[in-house]
């Protein structure tokens, strides 16, 4: 489905209605703007694997409401609850194959599968326990999708503060690398989400976006969000960040995250760690924006995050015409690690992480304690 972005006053990656799911195909922005029906776990693994949805937050959110459509399509289907719960399993460990990287993904699936798990235990194995389980997982994934909103808000408002105390009362310029928006998320986004507050503030002098090579996310992706969204902003080659730093005052650099190691080591988009270095030279703040669920405890150091390969002709090729010399060997990451002692904060939605004295990394498994610890209070 083919839509006028101009009529919508924030971009949505993902469109969703009980029992209907579609996704804005990013492949095809900015020359179209087309919505594509996603109806089953297959269709919304093609679309994440393609990257006609990308974005770490996005991603998950599409592979839980994915299943949430076509779990409700079967419902009626399922002549007991443990053939659904089947169904469920299967399903979901298809779809956390979809993209290495994002831990999102490997977190949505675990709490989903954990969650389809403990529910079934309550019900009965009959086709009512399918149809009420079918239910239930469904209410979950949309509450992932609230959830998500409310998160990137928080982002937004704690990642604002941080970057605008240190200014005063003046305006300040940002620059952010790939796209981390609403066409990242659920809505709003993290760090561009943080640099959208910063304009709700009246507080943006001017944002500058990369165009994030090879597949060019910032100046298909970013530039378009900035550009809809009416904020004053333009666009930069990768290899210009460390000059526009030194020749126009850059207050703080915001980022996103596909996974957090507990030190704080961060992948992203590849070219962020060497805006990190950038950064560092110029003393320029440097920010990392990530839900909770972009941050790996399981994972000591970045030094064990899978990095993932993206094709060759991402590289060679352009809007389907070869530049590069045939030939040539091509080594195509799409993330890259930056380390910790390079970032001087962490934006969560339960608030801003910094190191603690002279320490290079951050303790974010007490980040992360505290921050459940504070949402079971809240529940009680």
């Amino acid at each position: 489905m083919t839509t006028n972005p101009s009529e919508a006053r924030t971009l949505e990656a993902i469109k969703y209605h009980r029992g209907k799911l579609e996704l804005l195909d990013q492949k095809r922005l900015p020359q179209e703007f087309v919505y594509d029906a996603c109806t089953t776990s297959e269709e919304a693994f093609d679309a994440i694997r393609a990257m006609r949805v990308r974005g770490a937050p996005a991603i998950a959110i599409t592979a839980a409401l994915a299943l949430a459509v076509e779990a409700s399509q079967r419902r009626e289907t399922f002549s007991s609850r443990d053939e659904a719960v089947r169904f469920l399993a299967a399903k979901l460990e298809l779809l956390g194959e979809s993209r290495p990287t994002a831990v999102n993904l490997f977190e949505a699936i675990g709490r989903l599968k954990a969650y389809v798990s403990a529910t079934s235990l309550n019900l009965a194995d009959d086709a009512q326990g399918a149809r009420a389980l079918i239910d239930a997982f469904v209410n979950e994934a949309e509450a992932m999708l609230a959830k998500d909103v409310a998160d990137n808000r928080a982002i937004g408002a704690f990642g604002a503060e941080a970057l605008l105390e240190p200014a005063g009362k003046g305006n300040i310029r940002l620059l952010t690398h790939c796209n981390t928006g609403s066409l990242a998320t659920a809505a709003y986004g993290t760090a561009l989400g943080i640099i959208r507050r910063v304009q709700e503030l009246g507080r943006l002098d001017h944002a500058f976006c990369t165009e994030t090579r090879p597949y060019n996310q910032g100046a298909r992706l970013t530039a378009f969000e900035l550009v809809h969204e009416g904020i004053p902003a333009t666009l930069i080659t990768d290899s210009m960040a460390a000059f526009l730093m030194k020749s126009r005052g850059i207050h703080g650099v915001v980022v996103g995250a596909d996974r957090v190691a507990a030190n704080g080591d961060t992948a992203n988009k590849i070219g962020t760690y060497q805006l990190a270095i950038a950064a560092r030279y110029h003393g320029v703040p440097f920010f990392v924006a990530a839900p909770l669920t972009s941050i790996d405890l399981s994972m000591e150091d970045g030094s064990s995050i899978p990095i993932e390969e993206r094709p060759a002709s991402e590289l060679t090729d352009m809007n389907g015409v070869r530049i590069a010399a045939p030939g040539i060997g091509v080594w195509n990451p799409g993330f890259d690690v930056t380390p910790a002692e390079l970032i001087g904060g962490i934006v969560t939605e339960h608030g801003v992480v910094y190191k603690e004295g002279g320490a290079s990394g951050f303790d974010l498994a007490a980040h992360v304690s505290q921050a459940r610890d504070t949402v079971k209070t809240k529940k009680h």
